[in-house]
């Protein structure tokens, strides 16, 4: 072989070899700046909470801040949009949960698509919403709330947490496969809502464990049910609603997400440090006290949770007519 043409060969090589070692050093430099995770929701709110556990402990196994910046507004379109038009490098992320699914059909025109426009990077966890009702309604169960609910159509006033919430579609799905009419009441946050279910003015609620936990265990509220598959960790003696209502499943699940065109490896090092955060026994101590469970899944198998749910609640949006404040 001449050596002309063995330099021809060297070189193919080389260039062929070029996108997996730009690859291995993306991985290996990143990240070499301060990470934005982006929360569509307030402080203080649920939402809000969890990514604070996570994002400190990110920064400590990957040696740079990451560091939560909120913008609420719009049921966390405006985040998910500012991470859509954000340069595609890893450096800003988005706080994923159930609204991006909610949203997908509650908003007649958005500018963004999020399961083409977001890359799915890595799940958390998942929290179960509880179905709650006054201590003085005269309902023990779920089948004799149905009962009730059949026998007096109309008369039962359902709280949410805001129009389009998951709290809201939640009590809609209720409706929907229940069978029953109730008159939905929102309101804008757990807080407000809680204090009218104790005070009766509301006779049921579907909400997060960790919004509604402290008063369960006072017992100004009582717990009928739980909205997940299985049974929750942190209420192990409360029976599934599906147990009764087939085919109900209403839960908050989170996650991160990236711009669409973040290179993989970098999306596969945010998996496996998440991965790692949710494994040790601290954090799973921490997200059971929310009652949450850690949920560790794969890019593609979250992409898959947040298309199952976006095709889930565009049923239930479709149904109940729900519209955005």
């Amino acid at each position: 072989m001449t050596s002309s043409r063995r330099s021809v060969l060297e070189l193919a090589a080389g260039a062929a070899a070029l996108p997996f070692l730009s690859q291995h050093v993306t991985a290996q430099a990143y990240p070499s700046r301060p990470v934005r995770i982006i929360v569509g929701f307030p402080p203080g709110s649920g939402v809000d909470v969890v990514s604070r556990l996570i994002a400190p402990s990110l920064s400590e196994r990957l040696g740079q801040p990451f560091v939560v910046e909120n913008r609420p507004g719009a049921g966390s379109n405006i985040a998910t949009e500012a991470v859509v038009r954000a340069p595609p490098d890893g450096y800003t992320l988005l706080w994923v949960g159930p609204p991006v699914a909610i949203n997908a059909t509650l908003y007649d025109k958005l500018n963004f698509s999020f399961l083409r426009d977001i890359a799915a990077v890595a799940s958390i966890n998942r929290e179960p919403n509880v179905m709650l009702v006054n201590p003085a309604f005269e309902a023990k169960s779920v089948a004799a709330f149905i009962a009730y609910a059949k026998a007096n159509p109309g008369r039962i006033s359902m709280a949410s947490v805001g129009n389009g919430s998951v709290s809201h579609v939640s009590g809609e799905l209720f409706k929907m496969l229940a069978g029953v009419d109730m008159v939905h009441v929102p309101y804008r946050g757990s807080g407000p809502a809680i204090t009218d279910l104790i005070g009766g003015r509301v006779q049921v609620l579907f909400t997060t464990t960790s919004a509604s936990m402290p008063f369960i265990k006072s017992g100004q509220v009582r717990a009928l049910a739980v909205g997940t598959a299985a049974r929750a960790e942190a209420l192990p003696d409360l029976p599934l609603v599906s147990e009764v209502v087939p085919g109900f499943e209403a839960s908050n699940f989170y996650g991160v997400g990236a711009p669409r065109a973040t290179p993989a490896d970098i999306i596969e090092r945010l998996n496996r440090e998440i991965g790692l955060v949710l494994a040790d026994p601290k954090m799973k101590a921490r997200l059971a006290e929310l009652g949450a469970t850690a949920m560790p899944m794969s890019p593609e198998d979250f992409r898959k949770l947040v298309a199952d749910e976006t095709e889930k609640w565009a049923k239930v949006v479709k149904f109940s007519g729900a519209r955005p404040d």
